[in-house]
């Protein structure tokens, strides 16, 4: 498949990516069902458990749709693991982030657009439009730490069960379930810490539309964190499944290299 046309299916799917979990998370996480919206107080909307399926589902459902197109990947962090596990061309690696964070940025401003409908957008909670982030802009108040470490440690494990689940020694078929119900527990771990990225288009998509409608950068300013983190688990994930888990090389007579004792 041509890279233009793998790069338009990481657009189209990181824009699903994004559009449905974070519009879950701004559009239903808390509607009221009768009563004035928003009310946080109600407890008759999608809540921590629905935006977690709704993320989860959005990476489901479009690994069956372009998962044999371009991978799927949906996410810079999982491109550059793929890389570090040897099974993706690192001269490929910026047309697909380009295309993810592209992706992302007209998500988010398609919810903004959306949500402004129902009137004015409110950007003073400590995440608007389903931004992620630390200390004062962190769901539960987590400082950067909590957010640095939680973030590699659920990027890796996301990795690892990517790298696992596709594996040609793996059950065919159903990876996109494994790795969607993997995605739906991370985000049930880490909303209140982070309000979960583990994928830095996810990120950034949401902060740049806040920076440049709510005229808040402090969320743009925390970013960093959520490129370096994100990367950095995805890298080590790619590095410890290649290096432990992947099949020794064939030889020419049809023998795997045995691997050291």
């Amino acid at each position: 498949m041509p890279l233009g046309k793998r790069c338009i299916a990481e657009f189209i799917g990181t824009f699903w990516l994004v559009f449905g979990g974070c519009g879950s998370a701004v559009l239903a996480a808390q509607f009221p069902y009768g009563g004035e919206f928003p009310d946080t107080s109600n407890i008759f909307g999608l809540g921590f458990l629905g935006v977690s399926l709704a993320f989860g589902l959005t990476v489901m459902t479009m690994a069956y749709a372009i998962g044999h197109i371009s991978g799927c990947h949906l996410n810079p962090a999982v491109s550059f693991g793929l890389w570090a596990g040897k099974k993706f061309p690192g001269s490929e690696l910026l047309p697909y982030i380009l295309a993810q964070v592209i992706g992302a940025i007209v998500a988010a401003l398609v919810i903004y657009i959306i949500a402004s409908g129902n009137g004015p957008v409110d950007f003073s909670g400590s995440n608007p439009l389903a931004t992620n982030g630390f200390g004062d802009h962190s769901p539960g108040g987590y400082g950067v730490f909590s957010a640095f470490l939680i973030e590699i440690l659920l990027t890796f494990i996301f990795l690892f069960v990517i790298l696992g689940a596709t594996d040609g020694r793996a059950p065919v078929g159903f990876a996109p379930a494994a790795i969607g119900m993997c995605l739906t527990l991370i985000h049930l771990i880490s909303i209140p810490v982070t309000n979960t990225s583990v994928n830095p288009a996810r990120s950034t998509g949401p902060a740049l539309i806040v920076g440049i409608f709510g005229n808040n950068l402090a969320l743009f300013g925390q970013l960093w964190l959520f490129w370096l983190a994100p990367i950095v688990g995805a890298i080590l994930a790619g590095w410890v499944y290649s290096s432990v888990f992947a099949v020794p090389p064939v030889t020419t007579t049809g023998e795997r290299v045995r691997e050291p004792v």
